[in-house]
């Protein structure tokens, strides 16, 4: 027997708030991937870590927020939570991989393509096993090509969103890179649910079923809560809770040139010895023709 899927059962109001819930942990992510490029190494994997947590719990709460709309009408609706959390861990470990890997090898060429393809999987891999959790009289089947195509959305989106976060220009860079990552995650959540279709078993009962939000909304509270943690580190950082450390003042020595001292308190503490900016050679008068 074929089930009827409703996907919008709250209208327009689901699909935009997962949109924007993609967005706010996508902007949250990439602005920590971002930061790791400008402070010292140790704290690199640090942001990495918060911002590979901020996007898996962004992507996994959009799946989340636009599954309450979705409704099967002749069969209420659960949900495996061990399977459900399970695929917030995946979303985080390849988001993760996928970071760590532009973090410290750069947004161009193969470390790119690399860390993009993971990252878009990883968004695939958690919509897909997010679905498996889902528990109804009946099963699901999947349209190949249509699954194959989500899964390209996803890869191509998300490579486009890191390469814009490597650029490192700026908030507009980061806004914007959010703009793709949520379109990616949204774009490739529809996608795999116009895939989907619903063959339901002899238990099934006419009755219908309600939307599964009293069902999904306490499982979403520890992701939100995480989100509006790592926004507050990202908003009100300045550098001094997980980043460059400040510059502190350098006492004058005697028998130190002066210019000495403001080049090594103006070195940035980022760089390696010797990879500093360059200065130029100091002219010494002891050594013009005039004295020789």
């Amino acid at each position: 027997m074929q089930g009827t899927v409703d996907g919008f059962s709250y209208g327009a109001v689901t699909p935009l708030v997962a949109y924007l819930m993609a967005c706010l942990g996508g902007a949250l992510g990439l602005r920590c991937t971002t930061r790791s490029l400008l402070v010292t190494h140790s704290w690199r994997p640090a942001w990495l870590a918060l911002g590979s947590a901020a996007i898996g719990s962004g992507i996994w709460t959009m799946h989340f927020v636009a599954m309450m709309g979705f409704t099967i009408r002749e069969t209420p609706i659960h949900y495996d939570k061990p399977i459900t959390y399970a695929s917030l861990g995946l979303a985080i470990v390849m988001v993760g991989i996928g970071i760590f890997i532009v973090g410290y090898r750069g947004a161009t060429g193969t470390p790119l393509f690399t860390g993009g393809t993971i990252t878009g999987l990883g968004v695939a891999s958690m919509h897909y096993l997010g679905m498996a959790g889902v528990r109804f009289h009946g099963r699901f089947t999947y349209s190949t090509l249509t699954v194959a195509a989500s899964v390209g959305i996803a890869v191509v989106a998300a490579t486009t969103a890191l390469w814009a976060a490597g650029q490192v220009r700026g908030f507009l860079w980061s806004v914007g890179a959010s703009l793709v990552m949520g379109l990616a995650v949204s774009g490739m959540h529809y996608t795999g649910m116009a895939a989907l279709s619903v063959h339901l078993d002899g238990a099934a009962h006419s009755s219908g079923g309600a939307p599964s939000a009293s069902v999904l909304a306490p499982m979403l509270i520890g992701p939100l809560a995480f989100l509006l943690l790592a926004g507050v580190v990202v908003i009100f950082d300045p550098f001094m809770i997980m980043g460059r450390p400040r510059r502190t003042p350098v006492e004058h020595k005697p028998g130190v040139p002066a210019a000495a001292v403001a080049s090594h308190a103006d070195r940035r503490p980022d760089l390696p010895e010797g990879r500093g900016p360059a200065r130029r050679p100091e002219h010494h008068p002891s050594r013009t023709p005039q004295n020789r």
